[in-house]
């Protein structure tokens, strides 16, 4: 009897291991290398960069500040925005398409 009980405790933190691991490879480890890569693009950022905002607006940096970033979105038009509502760098190409 005691057999029995000793191996279903084994078992049952077995079963815990397995649990905690797959969280740790399907939500953890994924979200922190995007917040790595966003970080880093984050820091890439410089005036000239084309960017999309999370609200799909397209536009061109033309100053930055600590916090903010001055984005031309027309010829005559700019808005100042927080750097926290990039949502990423847009590719060279695709701007030139339009």
């Amino acid at each position: 009897m005691l057999v029995a009980s000793t191996s279903a405790s084994y078992l049952s933190i077995a079963y815990i291991l397995v649990i905690v691991l797959a969280f740790y490879f399907f939500l953890i480890r994924p979200q922190s290398k995007q917040k790595k890569e966003r970080e880093a693009m984050m820091r890439s950022l410089s005036v000239g960069d084309d960017i999309y905002t999370v609200g799909g607006i397209l536009g061109t940096i033309t100053r930055m500040k600590e916090n903010t970033i001055w984005l031309r979105i027309s010829e005559k038009c700019e808005i100042e925005l927080l750097k926290s509502s990039i949502g990423g760098v847009q590719k060279k190409n695709t701007l030139e398409e339009k």
